[in-house]
């Protein structure tokens, strides 16, 4: 059954495309995406490069604070964007990891004027990928797969049965989540091309007191505050305490003249 209807979708297409023009031969969809790949090959050389520009640098930052406020100046100028922001602490060390969405036109700006600031580089590193191949591949491809599209919703309107039409629309929703894939490679292509990365990794060396050093100094601060905090006691409570000697006193002398 699947054969004999397969066989009637490629007749429906023959039609159609006869339709066009009587010398015009039929295209299946893998010949269509050859032929359009070919055809774009052809004009490679005419077409800007897509390039994935990515960059990494590391460096000590006497405060990370004002390091973290000069790059959010940077990017209000650039237009750029934190995607993620992590700090990490460490023995004697705090770090902190940045990276950073800038367009592509700005990058080499943002990165001589982090550089700039950071002084002695610990390490910088700057990648490039031309994507320009697989980008027209997918634009291609994508083409091919919407015309593709088209001819199968003429199909669908020239359906006589249900079974036709049943054949037609699974082929079709095929079809469409291809295209969904194909398009979110392509954004995801864009964007990366668009917009590069920058992770920018600043750290700062602060003072590293042991558990030990610490619960005594505090221990030691305390013992200090309850020592004044005892004295002021008794200098509120002076009169009492007069009292109570003279009264321990009394009762020592009576109990010794009793016993005489």
């Amino acid at each position: 059954m699947k054969r004999k209807i397969g066989i009637l979708i490629v007749s429906v297409i023959f039609i159609l495309a006869g339709c066009h023009s009587k010398n015009e031969d039929l295209i299946s969809g893998e010949d269509m995406l050859e032929l359009s790949s070919t055809t774009q090959q052809k004009g490679v050389t005419n077409i800007e490069r897509k390039l994935v520009k990515e960059g990494w640098i590391e460096f000590e930052s006497k405060d990370l604070l004002e390091t973290k406020k000069f790059l959010s100046n940077a990017l209000a100028r650039y237009h750029g964007y934190v995607s993620s922001d992590r700090e990490h602490k460490s023995q004697g060390k705090i770090s902190r990891v940045i990276t950073i969405r800038v367009p592509a036109k700005d990058f080499d700006h943002l990165l001589n004027e982090v550089s700039g600031i950071a002084g002695n580089l610990d390490n910088k590193e700057i990648t490039l990928k031309d994507v320009t191949e697989e980008f027209i591949d997918i634009e291609a491809r994508l083409r091919t797969k919407k015309e593709l599209e088209k001819r199968y919703l003429n199909l669908l309107d020239q359906a006589t049965n249900v079974t036709e039409m049943l054949e037609i629309e699974r082929e079709l929703n095929k079809l469409r989540s291809e295209i969904e894939s194909v398009e979110g490679r392509l954004k995801y292509l864009t964007n990366k091309v668009s917009l590069s990365t920058l992770t920018v990794t600043f750290y700062q060396y602060v003072s590293d007191d042991s558990e030990f050093g610490r619960r005594f100094k505090h221990a030691f601060s305390n013992g200090i505050d309850n020592f004044i905090w005892f004295f002021v006691f008794l200098a509120n409570i002076w009169p009492f305490a007069v009292i109570a000697i003279v009264l321990i006193a009394g009762l020592k002398i009576r109990k010794r003249i009793s016993k005489d």
